[in-house]
């Protein structure tokens, strides 16, 4: 549903994603919303567990955000969270659309695999001695990416005040993904 598809302002398309979170003895689990057109985290809940609760917990922090007259598009991977009656009876609710990955490629959902890898390289810890010192931290975490950090890939502003704009942003990053067609030209030409 996404492809081809940029968004004009906040609220248009939030991304999700689920990553790990390295405790001190076993893992516990990141669920992020992103919105794709500010970068900015919108929705985050830290877990012991994927179940779908823990994912509807990051959705509904989401959506206590969205205007009522927003129609935002999610888009995730076809993880068993996403795709489970819970979590889009409550996107349906809320006037959503729903898009998913047509297979696992991660470049699929890049932007949501973007802001993941910049959390785990640059803020959150590689490890925690137990989930409550990790949910303290990332929520900082997560502030200083919204408020502090600025993105290449929003012309080197910051997240939460591109999420107040309107209109086509600079981008400022290089496609590292080809089409299937590019992609074989670009081999032979090695």
């Amino acid at each position: 549903m996404i492809k081809d598809f940029t968004p004009l302002k906040a609220h248009e398309l939030w991304v999700a994603d689920i990553t790990y979170i390295p405790l001190k003895n076993r893992f516990a689990y990141l669920f992020l919303i992103t919105d794709a057109y500010s970068r900015k985290i919108v929705g985050f809940h830290v877990s012991d567990d994927m179940r779908v609760s823990s994912a509807t917990l990051a959705l509904k922090k989401a959506l206590a955000q969205k205007p009522a007259d927003a129609i935002v598009i999610h888009h995730s991977d076809r993880g068993i969270q996403y795709c489970s009656t819970a979590y889009v009876q409550l996107l349906q609710q809320h006037n959503a659309h729903i898009s998913m990955t047509q297979n696992g490629d991660p470049y699929e959902n890049a932007i949501a695999e973007r802001v993941n890898g910049i959390l785990k390289t640059e803020l959150i810890s590689r490890q925690y001695d137990n989930i409550d010192n990790a949910s303290v931290h990332i929520t900082r975490c997560i502030t200083i990416y919204n408020y502090r950090r600025r993105l290449s890939s929003l012309n080197w502003q910051i997240p939460d005040d591109v999420h107040r704009q309107k209109g086509p942003q600079i981008r400022r990053w290089k496609n590292y993904y080809y089409p299937p067609k590019k992609k074989a030209e670009k081999m032979e030409a090695l």
